[in-house]
């Protein structure tokens, strides 16, 4: 059992690590990264990944110490808690990476040969981690993953990366058919994708996929590919703007942009959809370049459009940018203090209160008094908070710099937003609490994840709703330079209850 220090909110996080008893003979250890299933931890999952047979209540820190796998495997293989039973998006997302930094750290590590696995929940973050990272990745092994919403346009992103799914034929809490059809949908867009199903296994795949430690004469078939020929990569967020030898600097947030570059005998052809600029590496000297059928000859391989046309040099940020693009979901992914003003207290607490007796998170978010809050919390954290500027001192500061506003008397309306805060953000919610009609409203989301997050994660960079979500007035994503777009401004207007500046 070992710990590192989660670069997310600085705190100790757990994980489980296996190393071989012989050190590679290249000096280079392979290294594969496994994701639990919920309702199960960084030891059990180390255990299952390793192909090791257990009885229940048999898994401790204490046996774990003696864990003998049934064969010689000459891999580390590492796996996170990354917070509990919550999916592995913002904060568990990050501890993945933490992690894996902290294994490199540690022990001198092949980066050409990581692998991923996932099975259940840690399925669907394992091909979610594949998706917005491919060039991290030697190969992934993806074993009865939960349904995984919002990846299906991602699958091209894999065409660099090889890629096996399991599952049980017999399964009982996922669907099969959501297996299979991901195979389909990878092979249709031209990814390496293997899929073995087993007749009689129900939602235990992971015993059949790993046992005697065989997926890792699997994973032992491939190295990551650096420099592949052809890169194809679609993302919404500068979160995700790279891969392999591409950089998309220009896009819009929210909005899927894509790039397909290719290069052929030292030409490079370019598509793209959505984007603004972009980068790549090659070696120096002149080239031939095709962007969306206009042809250029350039020594710089950076690139930007002007006004619908392709030019050479670098594209210029806009405000919205790395870091400060949103969505509310971002604000909770990081350091964050739930801050209340005059009869907010308890819907602070509410929202801060992410673990529970049944899911016990290894999380524990601050909430504090609107007094109470330093320049020095407004510099490490993300504030969270609640009221309006007659109620929160800190949003009567704050007020001129932000875009929007609850007015005064505005009783039966939630306004919810995010906003950049120098390198940090705030997320205001005024009025009603942003899970009023939850359970009306059936937004989704994370079902794994807890639930303010859960719909957090449903939401763009602010919503509006009168008495409950189940009737929201308008919702979205604010524009590049942080401003309500025209047609969402109108509809807000005309409530007479939200000031825009």
């Amino acid at each position: 059992m070992l710990t590192f220090r989660s670069t997310a909110d600085g705190s100790e996080q757990p994980y489980a690590l296996y190393v071989p008893k012989s050190p590679p003979a290249d000096g280079k250890y392979p290294l594969v990264i496994g994701l639990h299933a919920e309702d199960s931890d960084h030891r059990l999952s180390l255990r299952r990944v390793l192909g090791v047979r257990y009885r229940a209540g048999e898994i401790s820190p204490e046996n774990l110490r003696s864990l003998k796998p049934l064969s010689d495997v000459p891999y580390l293989v590492a796996c996170p808690l990354a917070r509990g039973t919550m999916g592995y998006e913002g904060l568990a997302e990050r501890d993945v990476y933490d992690m894996l930094a902290d294994v490199e750290r540690r022990f001198p590590v092949d980066p050409d040969r990581v692998y991923l696995t996932g099975m259940s929940m840690g399925g669907a973050g394992a091909l979610r981690l594949a998706l917005t990272q491919p060039d991290v990745w030697a190969a992934v092994a993806v074993v009865c993953p939960t349904p995984a919403p919002g990846l299906d346009a991602l699958a091209e992103n894999a065409i660099d990366l090889p890629v096996r799914l399991f599952h049980g034929e017999q399964d009982p809490m996922v669907k099969v058919a959501l297996t299979r059809a991901w195979q389909r949908r990878l092979l249709d867009v031209g990814v390496t994708a293997e899929y073995i199903e087993y007749p009689a296994a129900r939602h235990n795949a992971w015993e059949l996929a790993y046992r005697d430690g065989a997926i890792f004469g699997w994973f032992g078939n491939y190295r990551r590919n650096t420099q592949p020929e052809h890169v194809h990569f679609t993302t919404d967020s500068y979160r995700y703007s790279s891969a392999y030898w591409v950089r998309i600097d220009g896009l819009t947030p929210g909005t899927p942009a894509t790039i397909d570059a290719r290069w052929n005998n030292g030409k490079l052809a370019v598509a793209t959809t959505n984007i603004d600029g972009f980068s790549v590496t090659g070696t120096p000297g002149l080239h031939r370049v095709a962007i969306d059928g206009t042809a250029l000859a350039t020594r710089s391989l950076s690139f930007r459009k002007v006004n619908g046309r392709w030019h050479i040099g670098h594209c210029p940020p806009s405000a919205k940018r790395a870091g400060e693009e949103g969505p509310m979901a971002e604000a909770v992914a990081g350091p964050q203090i739930y801050v209340y003003g005059a009869g907010t207290r308890a819907m602070a607490e509410r929202a801060a209160a992410w673990s529970t007796a049944r899911n016990r998170l290894l999380i524990a978010p601050e909430v504090k008094a609107d007094k109470l809050v330093t320049a020095a919390d407004e510099a490490r954290a993300n504030l969270i908070l609640f009221g309006d500027a007659g109620t929160n001192s800190v949003i009567a500061r704050l007020a001129p710099e932000l875009p929007l506003a609850l007015n005064p008397g505005a009783a039966d309306y939630g306004l919810l937003f995010i906003y950049p805060l120098g390198h940090r953000c705030v997320l205001v919610n005024s009025g009603l609490p942003w899970w009023t009609g939850a359970d009306e409203a059936k937004r989704g989301g994370d079902p794994f994840a807890p639930w303010q997050l859960r719909l957090l994660e449903t939401f763009g960079d602010y919503i509006l709703y009168k008495g409950s979500l189940a009737n929201v007035v308008a919702e979205g994503r604010f524009d590049r330079n942080w401003k309500v777009p025209p047609d969402a401004a109108a509809k807000l207007r005309a409530t007479g209850t939200v000031t825009i500046r």
